[in-house]
């Protein structure tokens, strides 16, 4: 079995592995505890803090430890739009993972603030004179992500970010996808949040972390000891902040060390499929602007969870698009927001990896991609 779901989750890295098991055996004290279990704990979560603060360019206290990519992003959103407030206009882009999306909605719907979606072109691109159009005086956050979970493009953030400091809101990105294949220290150094997911990168599930400048007030949104310097109460989580923290210490280290390899791969993959389908392979997302590990299409005539079963069965996994959203019947809202008719956004398969990919690997799919689409659809 190949497995070409990387972007719902990635396989845990076996140093990490090594590293946490003892956080989850003997070394399981409570890092707020005032016993040598609990000091070894607190010495652990310094350690996954120094480590994660390094990776981003950013000092210690700008990294807050969380259960993941959601909760990150709600807090971020929530967090600095409900502290200090310098008016009620958010700006998120309509391409924004379903945890943005709501978040910013709950704003709009619970406390008086004003929403403004920026559109995307049909690659998915975010056009930073849009948002530059969408900012007020009054707009206190600008929310756009680095890199799309469904169609792998990736966004413009530094100029998005100049525009909206130019006139005073705030700046977070989503860099959930970005990390591994992004220089996420360049990108958090032009933002004021900036959020990951430990699982996405090699991590554990259930751990992530939000940077966010610790300068900025931040309204708490889950009450309790007042962990993680009064912003996200609750016992943390050692072993996930850790595994967090060496994930993201080793995808730092492979985005600075690009040599090219896995770019390859993506560009092989794609031209593959569409060489053999010719027009009944749409690629979606931009061709140049994307990150190697996601490759997404459209294929007009199918059922895109038709095509998934007849990748399982030829020892393909991936998906339609994002996990979140898997056991939805309605078309993408990305790839809605990007132009593509309904019945079309239906046909999507994603297809995603990691740097550890072979070549092997991506020449089998490409051929089983085939195969199923025309197994499903014979005139293909």
């Amino acid at each position: 079995m190949i497995y070409m779901d990387a972007a719902a989750t990635a396989p845990t890295r076996q140093d990490v592995l090594q590293t946490v098991w003892p956080l989850l055996t003997n070394d399981f004290g409570n890092p707020s505890s005032r016993h040598e279990l609990g000091a070894s704990a607190a010495r652990a979560l310094s350690f996954a803090r120094g480590t994660s603060a390094a990776a981003l360019g950013v000092r210690e206290n700008d990294v807050v430890f969380t259960s993941g990519g959601t909760e990150s992003n709600n807090l971020a959103l929530k967090g600095l739009a409900l502290a200090a407030p310098r008016g009620r206009h958010l700006v998120v882009s309509a391409v924004e993972h379903s945890s943005v999306r709501n978040a910013a909605r709950y704003l709009a719907e619970h406390h008086g603030f004003e929403l403004t979606v920026v559109g995307v072109d049909r690659r998915g691109r975010v056009d930073p004179a849009d948002v530059a159009r969408a900012l007020r005086e009054d707009t206190t956050l600008v929310s756009v992500m680095a890199v799309n979970n469904e169609v792998g493009t990736i966004q413009p953030i530094a100029e998005i970010a100049g525009a909206a400091r130019a006139a005073g809101a705030l700046v977070h990105t989503d860099a959930v996808q970005a990390a591994g294949w992004l220089d996420l220290a360049e990108l958090a150094g032009g933002v004021d949040a900036l959020t990951v997911s430990g699982h996405k990168i090699g991590g554990i599930k259930g751990a992530g972390l939000l940077m966010v400048r610790a300068r900025l007030p931040l309204a708490e949104q889950l009450g309790g000891g007042g962990q993680e310097r009064g912003r996200r109460g609750g016992t943390e989580n050692v072993a996930g902040a850790v595994a967090t923290a060496l994930a993201l210490q080793h995808a730092a280290r492979a985005a600075r060390d690009d040599d090219g390899r896995a770019a390859g791969f993506g560009t092989h993959l794609r031209d593959a499929v569409v060489q053999d389908l010719q027009d009944r392979a749409v690629p979606t997302g931009h061709p140049e602007q994307r990150v190697p590990g996601i490759v997404s299409f459209c294929f007009p005539g199918t059922a895109g969870e038709a095509v998934l079963l007849e990748l399982e069965r030829r020892g393909i996994q991936c998906s339609s698009g994002s996990a979140c959203h898997a056991d939805s019947d309605e078309p993408s809202p990305v790839l809605l927001a990007m132009g593509y008719a309904p019945d079309l956004a239906l046909t999507s398969v994603r297809l995603s990896f990691t740097r550890d990919v072979k070549e092997a690997e991506i020449t089998q799919t490409a051929r089983a991609l085939v195969a199923a689409v025309r197994a499903v659809a014979p005139g293909a």
